[in-house]
């Protein structure tokens, strides 16, 4: 099915005026990307809204495949279009009425000073959340790029789907994540068993393979190749099949993120649905989420570089599950999900219950006042005391449980309950998060924190309270929280000032 997006790449700035309007569609989202190949073609890329399919299919009839001196093309015909200059156009440097914001966070130290700026730890966790989150504009640049790309796959399964998944929709995701994606074949008609007529079935004749994984492997082999060869601005494709879950992994240059592509992935599906579901429950959910996550990425403790650092997704369980453990509970346990959920609402998967309640309207909350200030500095010291050398973390119960396996940190996968999420995690990281967890602990402590300071001589404010969080940590690790204690503040703040100068 044709979508009502397509996107342009223009030789030279061109929308007409008044009110951003061109004879076809309306502008969305219009911003120089950063393309990452060497010799690719450069410009401003235009995501152009249409008032419906017709008048993309008109478009494209007028679109034409280009004829390259030297050089041989794939006659692929896809929404990602450009525009040559021609006759008489606007002012290059006009451009429409509506701008999209800016598509990348911030620098972290750009961040500091932001955070410092304000008034109260609550109004910095906002205003980190704020900054850090996706935009509008993102987010339908992301499900553009899926449609993009099932036109690609629609070629071999013309009834498929591509739709995101994971950070880009679950409410958690941050400016520049990656984008995760997935191929769902079992809206294919057909799938479902009829009942037979007159005792006659008609099926088609398929190829036969020997597991689900074969056949998926097989599917992203093929679905990447044709990316890889056919596929506009789709570069460095890497077939990643012998993973627990195959995938595809590329860079899309129009729009600049970094893909992966999964087949079938239902579980995943439904493990975004979830978090979706509790960063809507209640909003200080995802504000802490957000503050976490930034606050690891900013020491290392994450890392988009696959490795034996802790994930997005356990860092976020691990936020979940402290919000479960406060008195009273911010949010439900996912057993208590499961318990309001009705018939609808069932959903076994590969033998795996992922049943939970979506009605949200029948989930009654307990009245917890804790402020993002308390939160946050009783988050860092529950996990700055917890046993993770025999406890396991459970959103299902919302309670500690005894470790199924040896392993530094084990968190149950919320609907896979014999999967380990954090398995891959060593015991090196695992204790770096705890010391850093005792190091905010305590500055979260110290009255000179929790305050805002006086602007300096240079104009620049002193960083404070969550500010000091993100600071970078002292060569050589994390000192004991006893030691700590015995080093007055003043020294301790003056030595956090020095190593931001040096970054």
């Amino acid at each position: 099915m044709a979508s009502s997006f397509a996107v342009c790449r223009w030789t030279q700035i061109f929308v007409r005026r008044p009110g951003g309007e061109t004879r076809t569609g309306r502008e969305i989202c219009s911003h120089q990307l950063p393309l990452q190949r060497e010799n690719a073609p450069q410009g401003t890329h235009v995501v152009v809204e249409f008032a419906n399919r017709e008048s993309v299919a008109s478009l494209l009839e007028e679109a034409a495949i280009p004829s390259i001196s030297h050089e041989a093309v794939v006659p692929f015909k896809s929404r990602l279009l450009s525009l040559k200059k021609l006759g008489s156009l606007d002012s290059p440097n006009q451009q429409s009425g509506q701008q999209c914001k800016p598509q990348t966070s911030i620098p972290i130290n750009e961040l500091i000073k932001r955070l410092s700026r304000e008034e109260s730890i609550d109004q910095q966790v906002t205003s980190l959340t704020e900054t850090y989150q996706l935009t509008e504009e993102n987010s339908r640049l992301r499900f553009l790029v899926c449609s993009l790309l099932q036109d690609i796959a629609a070629a071999y399964f013309p009834e498929c789907t591509i739709k995101p998944f994971g950070s880009s929709v679950n409410g958690f995701g941050k400016l520049g994540c990656d984008l995760d994606m997935i191929l769902d074949l079992d809206g294919i008609s057909g799938r479902k068993a009829k009942t037979p007529k007159g005792g006659l079935s008609l099926e088609y004749n398929l190829k036969r393979a020997n597991s689900e994984r074969a056949v998926t492997q097989s599917i992203l082999s093929v679905i990447g190749e044709c990316l890889d060869q056919f596929g506009p601005g789709c570069v460095g494709v890497q077939k990643i099949l012998n993973a627990r879950c195959p995938l595809l992994r590329f860079a899309h240059q129009p729009s600049g993120f970094q893909c992966d592509l999964t087949a079938n992935n239902r579980v995943a599906i439904k493990s975004t649905e979830l978090l979706y579901l509790y960063g809507e429950l209640d909003p200080r959910v995802r504000f802490l989420v957000f503050t976490v996550r930034c606050w690891a990425r900013a020491h290392g403790i994450t890392s988009s570089i696959p490795g034996a650092w802790i994930t997005n997704f356990s860092l976020t369980v691990m936020v979940l599950f402290f919000l479960q453990k406060r008195s009273p509970a911010i949010i439900p346990t996912l057993d208590h999900l499961k318990n309001l959920a009705g018939p609808a609402d069932k959903s076994v998967i590969e033998g795996n219950d992922c049943t939970f309640v979506s009605d949200f309207s029948k989930i009654q909350l307990q009245s917890n006042t804790e402020t993002l200030e308390q939160l946050l500095r009783e988050f860092f010291e529950f996990y700055a005391s917890f046993a993770f050398n025999k406890m396991s973390i459970n959103i299902r119960k919302g309670k500690e449980q005894n470790k199924p396996e040896v392993t530094p940190l084990h968190i149950q996968n919320p609907f896979e309950t014999s999967l380990n999420i954090s398995k891959n995690v060593n015991a090196t990281q695992l204790d770096r998060f705890v010391a850093l967890c005792q190091e905010s602990s305590w500055l979260l402590q110290q009255s000179e924190t929790n305050t805002p300071s006086l602007h300096s001589k240079g104009g620049s404010p002193t960083p404070w309270g969550l500010a000091t969080l993100l600071l970078p940590s002292q060569v050589g690790g994390i000192k004991s929280r006893k030691k700590r204690r015995l080093e007055p503040a003043s020294v301790r703040i003056k030595s956090l000032l020095e190593s931001l100068k040096k970054s």
